[in-house]
């Protein structure tokens, strides 16, 4: 209009932003009304909004998803990706790209491939899709003669829009014979149970193979010339669990475990399995990872790592709901002021796909219809399943004529339910905060995010967050509905609705209890349990202290002394002393800590504040403390690791040691590295005859020590010590923060086998060049 836009050319129109326009239009004709200052004031004064970098809450693929293993390539060959869940690989650092409509996979690289060569292409296809119309782009690949291999998951469900049945008869088995009708030769199957399938099912020349052989068949297929087929045949993740809770199919008896103790946090297991119930775990020895059990679509792929930190469980009791604390007297509870409804009350919920955040939204408009309120709730969700954004608009009335939109409008939310913390502080959410209206109640729990997956130190700045959501707010009170639940009910699942409990108590809802647990018998899933969590979270709210004493009230204590970043470098220094006697001797911690003294009197005569000394009593411990084979084995049998694994699954636990011998380990994975094998437990006693040997270590009889990576971890600490030398010669106030960063550098040597050789490499070459910038700068040359 008049040459210059009318309304923005992206994003989303409100109808407070509209108004504006068509008041201005109506003010020639209704002058004495003032539209326009009427249109104006309905734009509500919000804070700053939120914008924290850090961890993102991206969609995902689900855990123990097929796509994990299926979206992979080997390396120097890429992937396009189509419709379906497997488009998430193309932001996942998987040499996948493209945008295709459906059906039409494969079809963009045909005109691509007359100007390139007629290169090869991986083209990711789902089964859904290859009965609605794939078929035919494959039938047009084979006319056109690209050289192109279609990779045809097989998961059995039409997974992205949530997990409907595909629409047709289609099996494994009928998509092989149907593009052997097409003139297609070389056709491969891969699963994680190929002994499911029958050979003799399949057209002539068809191949049967194991997952963990995926990387050598996609090689074979990529010097095939023309169209190839790899159907990968494994169950969606999250039809798999649903199934397993209805019953349908068993539970597998089965659970991995991770020993923080002998973990290194190098990530590798994320790397083999990109699953998202592989979190991070701070210790009192830095960050290490633990398996999320109650998530865990049990996979497995994570044992692949290359690291002997993973065992499974099996015959196990896991405690499950019937494990948790009796619930409050609801009765005895007190009855919270419930909120007045000021024209339309705008209450606004965010979480993560998956855990029950929707149905969050539905309990509340459920429970204000059965109060005759109007109601309205309008949920973001996009990508939410594959633990995506949430974001829901829920309006209340106490009239349904009073709702004229659905929408919360910009500082317009009287209150916030804010189920992730990292949801909570994003642009989108807290565009709808007032500082004059707005209270909050806030999840603290951490939960993973895909950047954890692949960033192993990736953070959430959780600090931050919360700091931010506060001051955006009128008022916020927080608890880690994540840790109650699971403590109180035996499954974080039950957390969203134990925060809804805890905002109701607070008076942020304005519905009745009574109406609100009648919605939850209504919705009639785990009704009981879910009423227990709603009650628990109003006691939470009411009586924290109380809450304290049934969980523990070390808990809080326990959590901060596991971060080794919130603990005293005097508690640091004496943790490590004690733990190098019993790794070695009294020798070697005495040589540890005389070193962290010589530091730390270098740094106070260089005016420091101790970081530098914090940086070198963690990076040389970890130096001194390498896990040859004796410190695995001490650390299984003198750790109180088995006890603790008997204490979670009961003392009927059996458990397998997955592990990757010098000696033994002949046969390589995809990736060149030593496969891991499978012991039972009559390794325990072997274990602690290795640990009594530990006194071995480093002597002409240390038959493990002759090994290239063990001469390499026992030339480290010296390396490392003349490295410190060569800094501390030159310190001053102005190189500190250099010399700690390069001390900070050593930290990143982690992981054990080929894992740790590729970073000790990468670490000597940045120490290397930081330091030769660090002299440079010295001498006047910045370049």
């Amino acid at each position: 209009e008049n040459e210059r836009r009318l309304v923005p050319w992206v994003g989303e129109l409100s109808p407070v932003q509209l108004a504006g326009i068509v008041a201005r239009r109506l003010d020639a004709e209704f002058a004495g009304l003032d539209l326009s200052a009427r249109a104006a004031s309905l734009v509500a004064d919000g804070g700053e909004i939120i914008s924290i970098g850090g961890a993102t809450r991206m969609p995902y693929f689900c855990s123990g998803c097929p796509h994990n293993s299926s979206t992979k390539v080997p390396e120097g060959s890429r992937a396009l990706a189509g419709i379906g869940c497997h488009f998430m690989a193309s932001w996942m650092d998987r040499d996948t790209e493209g945008l295709i409509q459906m059906g039409g996979e494969g079809a963009n690289w045909i005109s691509r491939s007359r100007f390139n060569g007629n290169r090869h292409i991986f083209q990711n296809l789902g089964d859904g899709t290859f009965y609605h119309s794939g078929s035919l782009a494959i039938r047009q690949a084979v006319a056109a003669g690209t050289n192109i291999t279609f990779k045809i998951l097989f998961n059995d469900a039409v997974a992205m829009t949530g997990g409907q049945p595909v629409d047709g008869p289609v099996s494994v088995q009928s998509i092989a014979h149907s593009v052997r009708a097409e003139g297609i030769e070389r056709i491969a199957l891969v699963s994680d149970e190929p002994a499911q399938f029958e050979p003799g099912e399949f057209p002539a020349g068809t191949t049967l193979h194991h997952r963990r052989e995926m990387d050598a068949v996609q090689r074979e297929l990529r010097d095939i010339p023309g169209v190839t087929i790899l159907i990968y045949a494994q169950t969606c993740a999250t039809e798999l669990r649903r199934r397993r809770k209805r019953g349908v199919l068993q539970e597998p008896d089965r659970f991995v475990v991770i020993n923080d103790l002998v973990c290194e946090g190098c990530g590798d297991c994320s790397v083999e399995s990109n699953c998202l119930s592989v979190i991070p775990k701070e210790t009192p020895f830095g960050r290490k990872r633990q398996i999320d059990q109650n998530n865990c679509n049990k996979d497995f792929s994570c044992i692949n790592g290359f690291c002997p930190s993973f065992v499974t469980v099996e015959r196990g009791n896991r405690p499950g709901r019937e494990a948790g604390v009796a619930p409050p007297d609801r009765d005895a509870l007190p009855q919270p002021a419930l909120p007045a409804i000021d024209g339309v009350y705008d209450l606004l919920v965010t979480g993560v796909g998956g855990t029950g955040v929707i149905t969050v939204g539905a309990l509340i408009t459920m429970a204000a219809h059965l109060e005759g309120k109007g109601s309205s709730v309008l949920d973001f969700t996009g990508f939410a399943q594959k633990f995506g954004t949430v974001i829901g608009y829920i309006r209340i009335a106490a009239e349904p004529s009073a709702i004229n939109q659905v929408r919360i409008e910009q500082a317009r939310a009287d209150a916030v339910i804010g189920c992730d913390l990292v949801v909570s502080s994003s642009p989108k959410a807290s565009k709808t905060y007032s500082r004059r209206r707005t209270r909050a109640a806030i999840n603290l729990a951490e939960m993973a995010t895909g950047d954890f997956v692949r960033h192993r130190d990736a953070s959430l700045r959780a600090d931050d967050r919360v700091a931010a959501i506060r001051d955006s707010v009128l008022e916020c009170s927080s608890i880690d509905a994540n840790r109650l639940a699971a403590r109180l009910m035996g499954d974080t699942i039950y957390a969203n609705v134990l925060l809804l409990g805890y905002a109701w108590q607070r008076g942020l809802v304005p519905v009745g209890a009574a109406a609100l647990e009648r919605a939850i018998e209504l919705n009639g899933t785990h009704v009981d349990d879910n009423k227990r969590a709603f009650a628990w979270g109003r006691l939470a709210a009411a009586d924290a202290g109380r809450i304290d004493a049934l969980t523990g009230v070390a808990d809080n204590a326990a959590h901060d002394a596991a971060n080794d970043h919130a603990e005293s470098l005097e508690s640091l220094v004496a943790r490590r002393v004690a733990f190098l006697t019993d790794y070695q001797d009294a020798r070697l911690a005495e040589r540890y800590a005389k070193l962290v003294e010589r530091v730390r009197a270098a740094e106070r005569a260089a005016g420091g504040s101790e970081s530098l000394t914090t940086a070198v009593a963690r990076a040389y411990f970890k130096l001194l403390a390498y896990k040859d084979e004796y410190e695995v084995a001490r650390l299984y049998a003198h750790s109180g690791f088995l006890d603790a694994v008997k204490q979670d699954f009961g003392p009927g636990a059996r458990v397998r040691f997955h592990l990757a011998p010098p000696f033994l380990s002949r046969r390589r994975d995809a990736r060149g590295r030593p496969l891991k094998k499978t012991f039972g437990r009559w390794m325990i006693p072997v274990f602690g005859v290795l640990a009594r040997l530990r006194r071995l270590r480093g002597t002409p009889l240390d038959v493990f020590g002759y090994s290239a990576e063990r001469r390499v971890e026992r030339a480290l600490p010296g390396e490392f010590e003349r490295t410190l030398s060569d800094l501390l010669a030159r310190l001053d106030p102005d190189n500190l923060a250099d010399a700690r960063d390069v001390v900070a550098m050593f930290m990143d040597i982690r992981g054990f086998g080929p894992v740790k050789e590729q970073a000790v490499n990468d670490v000597r070459a940045r120490v290397a060049e930081r330091i030769r910038s660090m002299r440079g700068c010295a001498h006047g040359d910045t370049t």
